[in-house]
């Protein structure tokens, strides 16, 4: 690990100014900043940790405005254990538990959570000069790519790890994003970056910018929403495929939604064909199998990773399935 400074900014403007000099990062809870250094993935001058700063907004869930307000700095333990989330934006809160162990829901905020780099083994190792550190080869092309992307792909096939991305964009959120004294906000949608535009990063994000929380528009009294994530071990683990599905229930249709997918693209992936199949579904003899069907349009699996689309799309139909049966509650 090479040497830095570890700074503790009071402010948002502490942070700000301290961010318009080169060679500053910011730190959340720093569970992935930690990998990042052992690793010199990361190797900034600066270390800002936000912990100090007094901004209340930082570390508030509540409604505002009629949406929901959730700061950078809240934990996933308090997303996971919130009462008001669990009621009413419930993909949200089962998103946020099902990520990593207790301890580590305890340490990371939901602004880390967003703007974590991907978990490709061919990225973390500092043996491979791969696309996303600046050479010139996507080693999961040829190499081992059974965790890798299905869709959206190319030139570098990494799959973004944050659990609770993939709900967000299911519930079309937005991050705000603070840069000296001006927040702006992004859609979900647009928060993200594709490979083909730029292969070494995740996020819109400046340099100069900081993550200071995310808005959500208020469900209606249709809504339900769901959260339902696959791994390989049972403990804890990244989502090899997961679904953030959002929809309104009436007369025991769905009359329209959302689907997200986790674990099959570069970045939370917003399915369009499989949001736009939702409406009229009633049940397993009404639609669902079509429903199923047009998730993953043109997707394009490699040798180890094809068995991704069924599984999303048998995740899917369940996650209907359960919310058309579910009488009470979000």
């Amino acid at each position: 690990m090479r040497n830095f400074t570890y700074l503790r900014p009071e402010s948002l403007k502490q942070a700000a100014a301290l961010l318009d000099k080169d060679g500053a990062t910011v730190m959340g809870g720093g569970t992935d900043l930690l990998d990042l250094l052992k690793s010199d993935l990361a190797a900034p001058e600066r270390v800002l940790d936000l912990k100090a700063a007094r901004e209340p907004e930082l570390r508030a869930i509540g409604e505002q405005g009629g949406k929901l307000r959730v700061g950078a700095l809240v934990t996933l333990t308090e997303l996971a254990t919130n009462d008001l989330l669990r009621r009413r934006w419930t993909v949200l809160q089962e998103a946020a538990a099902a990520a990593a162990t207790p301890q580590l829901r305890n340490a990371g905020t939901l602004g880390g959570n967003l703007c974590q780099r991907p978990r490709c083994w061919y990225f973390r190792d500092p043996e491979f000069p791969c696309l996303r550190k600046g050479g010139d080869t996507c080693f999961a092309v040829e190499g081992r790519n059974k965790f890798h992307g299905v869709v959206g792909g190319g030139p570098c096939y990494i799959v973004h790890p944050s659990d609770t991305a993939v709900a967000l964009l299911a519930l079309g959120a937005d991050v705000l994003v603070r840069k000296g004294g001006k927040t702006r906000a992004v859609p979900m949608a647009e928060f993200f970056v594709l490979p083909e535009t730029d292969p070494t990063r995740e996020t819109v994000l400046a340099a100069d910018e900081i993550v200071v929380g995310v808005e959500v528009p208020a469900p209606t009294a249709a809504t339900r929403s769901s959260y339902t994530k696959f791994k390989f071990r049972e403990g804890w683990d990244f989502a090899v495929v997961s679904v953030a599905l959002v929809m309104e229930k009436t007369g025991g249709m769905v009359r329209g939604g959302r689907v997200a997918l986790g674990g099959v693209a570069p970045v939370p992936w917003l399915d369009a064909g499989g949001s736009a199949g939702l409406e009229g579904v009633a049940g397993p003899d009404r639609r669902l199998d079509a429903f199923a069907d047009s998730l993953l349009a043109g997707a394009d699996p490699m040798t180890e990773n094809a068995y991704k689309l069924p599984l999303a799309r048998n995740l899917a139909k369940r996650a209907v399935s359960e919310l058309l049966d579910r009488t009470v509650g979000w």
